[in-house]
């Protein structure tokens, strides 16, 4: 379904939030972390110099899922799990657009898995955004692929028993060339990640941590408050020591190279690692750092260059297009008369 049709063509120098607003009532749950998210996306849009027109956002099935409807762009709320897929038909036929998937745990990494790892694996030029609020908010609070073990719900009433995904790992895993992770209330390091997402030449993937107020409230209060966060979150930045609580520690590696939290003061700056996030076996090392025994990482964990699927597809059609034909357009009709045929009567 089209959501938001007839966009009329806009000058991009003079597009505001507003412009990626609609008329539509945001219909989530008070205190629901995708308002926030909402509004740093709609705030962000205007600075990428993209006409609006240009722009397609694409869910899957949640609450998250919603956002077309809320975004002054084309969009589709399309099927479960399926938004990788479908974005990725877009994107190919339709190379010069911008194309976001809105996805969450559940629609993503459930039945979903699968088209989300190999539009990350393929580097489709997509800019995917996960919300994990781990749990299963639309279907009233069941547990979700992200859901720690032991969490009572009202399909593990019991707890559950299944060993959750790391969503970040598992893009790593997948190769995808763009990985970050960010809060849905951090409005100062949201708009410098969406940023360098949609700039990123290829498929970037941004795991949003989403408060779920109603059916998982506080999932992630551990390490999302203001007063706390400098000692339970560990921002990255390329080419910077990676320091947390106001410097004073730091993240090393012990001689079995495993992670460990430095001393500054007492052990010195040399035994602190230095963000690169052009390394990926040091992404996938900082994945796995988790609150409390470590900071829990925030900001971009990888980015490097790698050829984008629709680009490489476009090339290869148009080479397959000059050989048969010399002009680069193939003539359908011929094609299918080419060769051995036959008649059905």
């Amino acid at each position: 379904m089209t959501v938001y049709p007839n966009l009329q063509p806009t000058d991009p120098s003079g597009q505001t939030r507003k412009d990626f607003q609609t008329d539509q009532d945001v219909r989530w749950c008070p205190g629901c972390g995708d308002y926030s998210i909402l509004a740093n996306v709609q705030r962000t849009l205007p600075k990428l110099g993209i006409p609006r027109e240009n722009v397609v956002f694409i869910s899957g099935i949640g609450c998250s899922s919603r956002f077309p409807y809320y975004m002054g762009t084309y969009g589709m709320h399309s099927i479960h799990g399926r938004a990788p897929a479908i974005a990725t038909g877009v994107k190919t036929l339709n190379p010069e657009l911008s194309v976001w998937v809105i996805t969450g745990d559940g629609d993503a990494l459930s039945i979903g898995g699968n088209h989300l790892i190999h539009a990350l694996r393929r580097n489709v030029d997509l800019n995917i955004l996960l919300f994990n609020n781990k749990i299963y908010g639309l279907t009233k609070g069941q547990y979700s692929p992200t859901s720690e073990v032991g969490k009572r719900t009202k399909s593990t009433p019991y707890g559950s028993i299944d060993h959750p995904f790391n969503p970040v790992s598992v893009a790593l895993g997948a190769d995808a060339s763009f990985v970050a992770r960010v809060l849905d209330v951090d409005a100062k390091l949201m708009p410098v990640v969406l940023e360098r997402a949609a700039a990123h030449g290829g498929a970037s993937f941004v795991e949003i941590l989403q408060n779920c107020s109603i059916f998982n409230d506080g999932a992630w209060a551990d390490i999302s408050d203001r007063k706390t966060k400098h000692a339970t979150q560990l921002e990255l930045q390329h080419g910077l020591p990676l320091l947390f609580d106001k410097g004073t520690k730091g993240i090393g590696l012990d001689n079995r190279m495993h992670p460990r939290v430095v001393d500054v003061e007492a052990e010195g700056l040399d035994k602190v690692l230095v963000h690169d996030e052009t390394n990926p076996a040091m992404a996938y090392l900082l994945s796995r750092l988790t609150y409390p025994e470590f900071p829990t990482p925030m900001g971009v964990f990888l980015s490097i260059p790698r050829p984008t699927y629709d680009a490489e597809l476009e090339a290869q059609m148009r080479h397959a297009g000059r050989k048969a034909t010399g002009d680069g357009m193939a003539d359908m009709q011929a094609l299918l008369e080419s060769g051995r045929t036959w008649e059905v009567r």
